[in-house]
């Protein structure tokens, strides 16, 4: 690990000693939008330019579950993400962004309960739940499994009100977000004199960064009224594992598969199938659920599923999140913001070798 400056210098001299910064940040999906957050509430000069319309910007993060969890997360990606995920948890929390802090609820039906063993295994910061406790913290799910696990100290929120929130909050502090605003290729040209660019545009940049690759996502948003689950709960299964993730008023996004492929396009029966199926499975009144959205994404990705930051000159590229966006998108901005600032050496795991074009 690295050792963490504090956002807000304590020092007041230290304050009036920093450089104002001017910078550009491309892209207002998660990743941007808290590049732009972190440096603009340190008193730097901040200007986001989006390429999509408001309503449809950051394709890859509207498309996220946006869970705050780091522990889960190590069952498949290791260590490294959930050591720098606790550091995500307390930015979310200190940021006062609308995440829900519920933990989160890890389920199988009895002949899958091997599975929850093996992720029993693989993960920390967990403990076991039995029928008794599953009903206390969902009624809905009383009865329905003998034990789970429960992550307490795990988040949630809904993706949308979330990067709605951080544009306000961007807005209201003198930064400029501009939608509907394309940066023409190359996007270095972006930076005027003295100005400092980071390029936070995903997959649109997979042809410059050497192992980018898109890994597809696919989700479904329903409306299931009188259901009143209040935390994710994510259902293991040999075959089609789901995680849902309550977004408030009733609405629940049901997800997602990982497929290698950069095809964003409509979502597939098979998939379709697989993921309503089993959130059924999980409760039967998602079968009375309205759909209101099936929704594909792509996630981009290097080849360790890390995110990396990568600088060419006055550039500083902010890529690669994979599934791990919302929850790492905070300690990407802050090693970003303690770099720019005080020339601390990135992260070793934020760093891509061979970043070649």
């Amino acid at each position: 690990m690295w050792t963490i400056r504090p956002s807000c210098p304590d020092s007041a001299q230290s304050m009036t000693e920093k450089p104002t910064l001017t910078v550009s940040i491309i892209g207002a999906g998660v990743t941007g939008a808290w590049q732009a957050l972190m440096l603009a509430q340190r008193g730097h000069s901040v200007t986001v330019r989006e390429a999509a319309c408001e309503e449809a910007t950051g394709a890859a993060s509207r498309m996220a579950g946006a869970m705050l969890a780091p522990y889960c997360e190590a069952e498949l990606a290791g260590r490294v993400v959930q050591d720098l995920g606790v550091r995500g948890l307390k930015l979310w929390h200190d940021a006062g962004l609308g995440a829900q802090w519920r933990g989160t609820l890890v389920l199988a039906r009895p002949r899958d309960e091997a599975d929850l063993v093996r992720f029993g295994q693989k993960t920390l910061g967990h403990r076991v739940v039995h029928e008794d406790e599953i009903a206390r913290l969902e009624p809905e799910l009383g009865g329905r499994f003998r034990w789970g696990l429960f992550f307490p100290d795990e988040g949630h929120m809904a993706p949308r009100r979330a990067l709605s929130a951080m544009t306000g909050r961007l807005r209201s502090i003198g930064s400029q977000v501009n939608f509907s605003d394309p940066v023409p290729e190359p996007v270095w040209m972006a930076a005027g004199a003295g100005e400092i660019v980071i390029d936070c545009r995903g997959i649109a940049a997979r042809e410059e960064l050497k192992g980018l690759r898109g890994v597809r996502g696919e989700m479904a948003v329903v409306q299931a009224e009188g259901l009143g689950l209040s935390r994710p709960i994510r259902l293991l299964h040999p075959r089609s594992a789901i995680y849902v993730v309550p977004w408030g008023d009733d609405i629940y996004m049901i997800g997602a598969t990982s497929i290698e492929s950069e095809y964003a396009g409509p979502v597939t029966l098979r998939s379709s199938l697989d993921l309503l199926g089993t959130a059924c499975a999980l409760h039967p009144g998602f079968a009375q659920a309205r759909i209101i959205e099936f929704s594909a994404g792509v996630r981009p990705a290097f080849p360790d599923n890390i995110p990396k930051i990568i600088k060419r000159g006055r550039r500083l590229i902010v890529n690669g999140a994979y599934r791990h966006g919302f929850l790492l998108a905070p300690v990407l901005a802050e090693a970003v913001a303690n770099h720019l600032e005080y020339d601390e050496p990135l992260p070793d795991a934020f760093v891509l070798r061979n970043a070649g074009c």
